[in-house]
């Protein structure tokens, strides 16, 4: 491990300390507690929960004991879900996100790499008309609108696949397609360019006068110089199947992050949302890491982190 990779790693561990104050101060500045919506309860039943959650300590003390466990990788008790621990709720959910922003993440790839590089390719004029139409519409959609349509054609329409629901893998399939269309669009866009521009290098247009086999050229000039934008966007990328499967997952009613963060926010649930908060901080912050750790292996003159 070089001393740069330690060095980012110390970094992320910071900023999620950081963003876990944040937080915090965040969820506790907000009017009403996580107590008010039961109207039945009576006055010393709200004081004997609030003394059993520590909701009665300072707030400094409310704030050590909860930096306290995170750093044991515990967020105590759920304040919405009785007896349950915030633990077992996210370990219960983040296999689901993990799931659903994977594929979506593959699934965009998939079709956003071969849609950049034929709307740059001059031999399909039509074909790169539309990829690259597709993709600029595609920039301009919000994915919830994309998925009414989707569930409007593929659900009620044609009758193929569930409009909500988890269980099975095809339940995944129109959230993976919400999710991948509008990313898959702006790796499409990234790859046109870079494209674009290597075809256009010296190196090209001399193996081109050789007479180089297309499938060579491709793979041999081409292809390598297109993923590098696309292999630095997935930070980014990451970010925005994160904040979008916030939305797709309540359209979908799937049992994920993104579901237990929006009721962790209704109900003021605050160490729920304290520990949505951390969980995304750290996968967003070790999305980047391995993305700066392939784009330096694929590209020479980046310097390599380990």
């Amino acid at each position: 491990m070089s001393k740069r990779f330690a060095k980012r790693l110390l970094s992320l561990l910071i900023s999620i300390l950081l963003v876990h104050a944040v937080a915090f101060m965040m969820v506790r500045s907000t009017r009403g507690g996580p107590f008010d919506e039961e109207r039945s309860l009576s006055p010393q039943v709200r004081v004997a929960l609030e003394q059993r959650y520590g909701l009665d300590d300072p707030l400094a003390v409310q704030y050590l004991r909860a930096v306290g466990g995170l750093l044991r990788g515990d967020f105590g008790p759920s304040l919405r879900y009785r007896d349950t621990q915030v633990s077992e709720l996210l370990a219960d959910a983040l296999p689901i996100s993990l799931a659903l922003g994977g594929g979506a993440l593959l699934l965009a790839l998939l079709i956003g790499i071969p849609a950049g590089l034929l709307s740059a390719s001059k031999r399909h004029p039509l074909g790169a008309g539309i990829a690259a139409t597709c993709s600029t519409l595609l920039l301009a959609i919000p994915n919830f609108v994309i998925a009414g349509v989707v569930v409007a054609l593929f659900s009620f329409r044609l009758g193929w696949l569930p409009p909500a629901g988890f269980g099975q893998l095809r339940h995944l399939l129109l959230p993976w397609l919400c999710l991948a269309l509008p990313l898959a669009a702006q790796i499409a866009l990234l790859v046109r360019a870079r494209t674009t521009e290597t075809l256009q290098g010296a190196a090209v247009r001399s193996a081109v006068a050789q007479g180089l086999a297309p499938a060579v050229l491709l793979k041999r000039y081409v292809l390598r110089p297109s993923l590098t934008p696309v292999l630095a966007f997935l930070g980014p990328a990451t970010a925005a199947l994160l904040t979008g499967s916030l939305v797709i997952e309540q359209v979908f009613a799937l049992p994920g992050l993104g579901t237990f963060f929006v009721q962790a926010a209704l109900a003021r649930d605050y160490t729920l949302a304290l520990g949505v908060t951390v969980v995304y901080t750290a996968l967003l912050g070790s999305c980047t890491l391995i993305a700066d750790l392939l784009m330096a292996k694929l590209d020479p003159r980046v310097e390599a982190l380990s």
